[in-house]
């Protein structure tokens, strides 16, 4: 698979090295962009649109690793889920219930998909999602 397969097509496999690779490189980019915005080193929005930029690369990873799990990429909906979950306001549910939703409920979703994406093995073998992921060649 070559890098622009692996960045933005939703096609195809990627097996745990490389989700790996990429889990290294989306947290070295996006600690650079907090960094920089967070001294004031580069506007926040630029900072931003960083971020918002990764988000295809990043669903486009996950969705392949789900298909090397031969799960259907739908299942990266969870991630949004997680972070809607987060992003609420649940201030108006009591304390407990506030927790519950806000905190536990988004990690128990990204603990389970990490876990599953990053430790489980794919599908031996071709499945309904093509051929065996063949590692990335930085070519």
């Amino acid at each position: 698979m070559i890098l622009q397969q692996w960045f933005f097509s939703f096609r195809g496999r990627v097996g745990r090295r490389d989700f790996w690779l990429w889990q290294a490189i989306w947290l070295l980019l996006t600690s650079v962009l907090f960094f920089l915005a967070g001294n004031d080193l580069v506007d926040t929005q630029m900072a931003a649109f960083g971020i918002v930029c990764l988000l295809w690369p990043a669903s486009a990873i996950v969705v392949k690793r789900l298909h090397d799990r031969d799960r259907r990429g739908y299942w990266a909906l969870l991630l949004i889920a997680a972070w809607l979950l987060m992003a609420g306001n649940w201030s108006m549910t009591g304390d407990v219930l506030q927790w519950v939703i806000g905190r536990a409920l988004p990690f128990i979703i990204l603990a389970g998909l990490m876990l599953d994406l990053g430790l489980f093995r794919g599908t031996a073998g071709d499945n309904r999602f093509g051929a065996a992921p063949v590692p990335l060649r930085l070519k």
